[in-house]
């Protein structure tokens, strides 16, 4: 079976006043179905810019990445941004959510954003996923009106309510407590031991990381230990 995403020696470089930067470089990694990795390293050491290539958000200048097989660097920017909608989800350290609309609204937004209506299934998924996370009573509420501990978990949620393959997470509890970090990474745990979603998430927490079934350094660009 192939991985779920693939880096072959993929870099990502900048030019700045003649000078060559890379926040990647020629980094190897390989994610199976199922599977929690967590890659951890100091801010600036390259770790969004990785999340970035993985997720389809942006595209190597050399190397390769393959997302279900699929080459980013040959799919066009509509190709991209399909694959995005479909395949991945995204959890960031900030939550996103947008204030006027309800927690139901908000979970399902990226769905509708695709252009597509929700169909019974998911929604009834959609409901388990509150349910599992705590959160089947604060459907309808507004998210000012919640934690944040429980805006993350909507935002959780939202990133997971499409079934995507792969779930980017970057820094997901960089803006929690310690009670409410362990909640929200218990859960991403939890995705991938049951639902079998991919789970890659960048931390600068070796606590967070611990969460993860592997663990990644990255120093300078440069995936260690790969």
């Amino acid at each position: 079976m192939c991985p779920v995403v693939e880096l072959v020696e993929a870099s990502k470089l900048y030019r700045a006043n003649g000078n060559v930067v890379y926040a990647v470089r020629e980094a190897n990694l390989a994610l199976e179905a199922g599977s929690f990795t967590a890659v951890v390293g100091r801010s600036g050491c390259g770790k969004s810019t990785l999340l970035s290539l993985a997720g389809a958000v942006d595209v190597p200048t050399s190397g390769e990445v393959r997302v279900e097989s699929q080459c980013t660097s040959r799919l066009s920017d509509q190709e991209l941004s399909r694959l995005r909608r479909t395949r991945i989800g995204f959890v960031f350290q900030f939550f996103h959510l947008l204030p006027t609309l309800t927690v139901a609204e908000n979970v399902r937004l990226p769905i509708l954003l695709g252009g597509r209506s929700t169909t019974p299934e998911q929604e009834q998924y959609m409901r388990q996923l509150l349910e599992l996370t705590g959160l089947h009573g604060k459907a309808a509420q507004f998210p000012h009106q919640l934690s944040g501990g429980e805006m993350q978990r909507v935002a959780l949620v939202r990133a997971l309510a499409h079934r995507p393959a792969l779930v980017i997470a970057d820094e997901p509890t960089g803006n929690l407590d310690s009670v409410n970090a362990g909640t929200v990474l218990a859960l991403l745990r939890r995705t991938c031991q049951e639902m079998h979603h991919t789970v890659l998430m960048a931390t600068h927490s070796r606590e967070a990381a611990a969460y993860a079934s592997r663990v990644i350094e990255m120093r300078d660009g440069v995936l260690l230990g790969c």
